[in-house]
């Protein structure tokens, strides 16, 4: 049972967090490099990229994913002289919302948001699921799951809460 003083306790450690947020989203990586930056400068910041997948007009894409148990995955796109062409974080509902439902295959989604952190398959629907934690809005730990037919098409695409941060999960309360 929570008492008052708990309560205030929680709301300002909530509050404390969300100013810590806005304070620090100036310093993510993605928000740091501008184009044209040798991609080199980028590494040594971050290390070796553990993604890497080509893009069509021959220049590369760079991940450094923080899953299995992180919501944020920094890409940068390098074109094929080795510049940076854009920084970003793509494990966020509007990038997970460019994903065409019928037209985007597993390359696509695995291009575009690097290795899933789990996948699963549902016999009775023959569906493939690839799921990855984001945070929505920076205050909700998230699922974005894709579901894609046998001929690997996506489908499906749904976003349910994170059980790994449920609170009735660790019976906090």
């Amino acid at each position: 049972m929570l008492h008052n003083h708990n309560i205030t306790r929680l709301r300002g450690a909530f509050a404390g967090a969300v100013v810590a947020l806005m304070f620090t989203d100036c310093a993510q990586p993605w928000n740091a490099v501008p184009p044209g930056v040798d991609a080199s400068q980028l590494m040594a910041r971050l290390g070796p990229p553990r993604e890497v997948y080509d893009l069509p007009d021959g220049g590369k894409r760079l991940m450094w994913p923080t899953q299995p148990l992180g919501e944020v995955t920094t890409t940068a796109d390098v074109d094929a002289s080795g510049k940076i062409v854009n920084v970003r974080q793509v494990l966020d509902e509007s990038e997970f919302y460019k994903a065409q439902i019928g037209v985007w295959t597993k390359k696509d989604v695995l291009v575009n948001f690097g290795r899933p952190v789990e996948t699963s398959y549902f016999p009775l629907m023959k569906r493939e699921i690839w799921t990855y934690r984001y945070m929505e809005a920076n205050i909700l730990y998230m699922m974005y799951s894709f579901y894609f037919d046998e001929q690997g098409i996506v489908r499906l695409t749904q976003k349910t809460p994170d059980p790994l941060h449920d609170p009735d999960r660790w019976n906090m309360f």
